[in-house]
């Protein structure tokens, strides 16, 4: 896990993106070396207070070559097919995979690339499971559609129709996007059983009102232990009390789910691998003794992180009700 301060930095900002100015990239010098957690966390945060995307961050966020990051395997089922600043997530179970959200362009390519880098064929794609409408999670659904047409795409519905709104929204602009048609719409609650692996949906409103959260198993070894992909980190697209106090409860239900017993959430499997160090935890996967405890097996650390995000959020709140909204 990063330290606390990087925390509270994306409990706060840090994920004010989606409306972000991107340039092109150049050969110019990038602001960071490799994807360091506590670095990008705290550009963001600079960004998130000014307003004002700095123009090396807007080239490193739509630099290929900047944002790639080696595909790894973090549990025996699941491999980390994303970006430096966004995740995908490929989960195998006995009846194929599973691809949770989707990247957009010009990271598409990528993602493609690193699931056929780890054995998977993206027409094998059973499920597309999707956090929420916007841009960076769902971009990039068409073309793996293209790629992928057996397979059903899902979302809760107040997700779809922001998503179709995001993308129409983005029409005429540089950053322009397409979002498929709505196909499976998921309450919370509902399970999705793919061969051996179970995918449980937690509408988790707050983000965006039609963020999905996703809890399912992850093995290692004999071992299995139960993950959840949070699906809306930051507080960047806020437009008044009522989202806030969803977004706290939330997190609250959240919290819940790690001091549930038994079988308590104890993997957070983020969104954003800069939110908690996902990129330094990889590291540490590589090079573990047999034996040894699991780097991303930490329900102290997502219970820390989900408390700095409760916490960032109760002074949003303040900012919000003082502001009439």
């Amino acid at each position: 896990m990063i330290g606390r301060t990087a925390r509270r930095a994306g409990a706060t900002a840090v994920f004010a993106l989606a409306g972000a100015a991107w340039l092109p990239p150049t050969a110019s010098a990038q602001p960071f070396d490799g994807c360091p957690s506590a670095e990008i966390l705290a550009a963001f945060d600079g960004f998130g207070r000014s307003g004002r995307m700095p123009i090396a961050l807007g080239r490193w966020l739509g630099d290929p070559k900047a944002q790639y990051i080696e595909p790894f395997q973090a549990f025996d089922d699941v491999t980390y097919v994303g970006v430096c600043w966004v995740s995908a997530w490929v989960v195998r179970t006995s009846a194929g995979p599973v691809l949770i959200d989707t990247l957009h362009d010009p990271h598409v390519d990528q993602l493609v690339e690193n699931l056929k880098r780890v054995g998977v064929d993206p027409a094998s794609l059973r499920y597309v499971l999707m956090t929420h409408g916007h841009f960076d999670h769902v971009g990039g659904a068409a073309r793996i559609r293209a790629l992928a047409p057996n397979a059903r795409f899902a979302m809760t519905q107040r997700g779809w129709d922001e998503g179709h709104a995001s993308a129409k929204q983005s029409e005429g602009t540089p950053r322009a996007w397409k979002m498929i048609d709505t196909d499976v719409v998921v309450r919370d609650g509902d399970r999705i059983t793919v061969g051996d692996t179970t995918f449980t949906v937690h509408e988790t409103p707050g983000h965006t009102f039609g963020t999905a959260s996703y809890e399912f198993p992850v093995r290692d070894g004999a071992t299995v232990h139960r993950a959840f992909t949070v699906g809306g980190l930051g507080l960047n697209a806020i437009e008044s009390s009522k989202q806030v106090e969803a977004f706290i409860a939330s997190v609250r239900r959240i919290e819940g789910l790690v001091e549930r017993r038994p079988d308590p959430v104890t993997v957070h499997l983020t969104t954003h691998p800069f939110s908690n160090g996902l990129i330094e935890a990889s590291k540490r996967i590589a090079s573990r003794p047999s034996g040894a405890p699991h780097p991303l097996v930490d329900p102290a650390g997502f219970a820390a992180q989900l408390r700095e995000l409760r916490v960032g959020a109760q002074e949003r709140l303040e900012v919000e009700r003082k502001a009439g909204r």
